[in-house]
């Protein structure tokens, strides 16, 4: 099965966050009038929140496509780690607007709230939840073969803005009950939640942007794939690490020292390919050792032996 094109990919990747935008000025112009109508404070806070959602998902519209533009002179490895970096600033944003809402809540229990109940408030909480539930289930179905950190980033905020407005639900229904304390004690369970999953958002792509290795599998899978070629005699100095969110590959791999400048060449783009042809691998740099010469274990005071070696950066030449 062939991979769709770049280009298609582009423009399934902005119309995912094109309907993300609309999908959350919706939410704000409903929530937003009947929250003003009958004094919720529950629906203001859950409309402002989503503000800050059409802001993030209008930053991942605009910039978070760059990654599937080609490399150029200003950015000669491509544009991997735009893609990370906006998905970076929507973490950095559900973690600001859980803090937000919890003190909003903290607030609410010390003070009290002040809200009318009508049936449209909850008219307006569930179009709320079903538009940010079909916002989820789409942008997770278009990422199903897009794999985007950005609308990743955008799923799991419309996730939250499932739980806020769950919370918001549950501060109606406390009014209706004359239980109105109910209303910032749901938030402050909820925004503890929004903040953590907005730190882990940021966790996870501040690894793509410093450059951090991946999980010790993907260097196993690239180490099996190099030592499969018929003519790969040892692995060493394998470096795998991230350049936004794919992998890139420097390793030297021993061949036999008495074969021809070309066929050398022709095996170094055999592993350059086959390294290429793997999920998630970007660049890769092949260096080719005649084997048996050693140099690089001479810097490995342990005389490791080349599988050992091919476990680590151990050594250069």
């Amino acid at each position: 099965m062939t991979a769709p094109p770049v280009g298609d990919e582009k423009r399934r990747f902005r119309r995912a966050a094109g309907v993300n935008v609309l999908g959350n000025a919706a939410k704000i112009l409903v929530e937003g009038a009947a929250g003003f109508a009958f004094g919720s404070v529950a629906l203001v806070a859950d409309a402002a929140h989503s503000v800050a959602d059409l802001v993030a998902s209008g930053v991942v519209f605009v910039w978070g496509g760059a990654r599937y533009d080609a490399a150029d002179a200003e950015h000669p490895h491509g544009h991997q780690r735009i893609e990370p970096l906006t998905a970076l600033f929507v973490g950095a944003v559900v973690a600001l607007l859980g803090l937000n809402l919890l003190w909003s809540s903290i607030e609410g229990i010390r003070f009290g709230t002040d809200v009318r109940f009508s049936r449209l408030l909850l008219a307006a909480l569930a179009f709320a939840l079903v538009d940010m539930y079909v916002l989820y289930w789409y942008t997770m179905r278009v990422n199903a073969d897009l794999g985007s950190t950005a609308l990743s980033a955008l799923a799991v905020d419309c996730l939250n803005d499932i739980y806020t407005t769950v919370a918001a639900v549950i501060g109606v229904f406390g009014v209706f009950l004359d239980v109105p304390i109910l209303d910032p004690i749901a938030g402050a369970v909820v925004s503890l939640l929004v903040v953590y999953q907005g730190v882990d958002i940021g966790r996870e792509n501040v690894t793509y942007l410093v450059g951090a290795a991946p999980p010790s599998g993907d260097r196993e899978r690239i180490t099996e794939a190099l030592r499969e070629h018929p003519e790969v005699v040892g692995v060493h100095d394998l470096r795998v690490f991230y350049d936004g969110t794919d992998l890139e590959v420097e390793v030297h791999v021993e061949v036999d020292g008495e074969m021809t400048l070309r066929r050398a060449h022709d095996i170094e783009t055999e592993l350059v390919t086959r390294l290429r042809g793997l999920a998630d691998v970007g660049d890769v740099h092949v260096h080719l050792d005649p084997s048996g010469v050693g140099e690089w274990k001479d810097a490995d005071d342990g005389g490791s032996d080349t599988d050992q070696d091919a476990a680590g950066p151990v050594g250069s030449e």
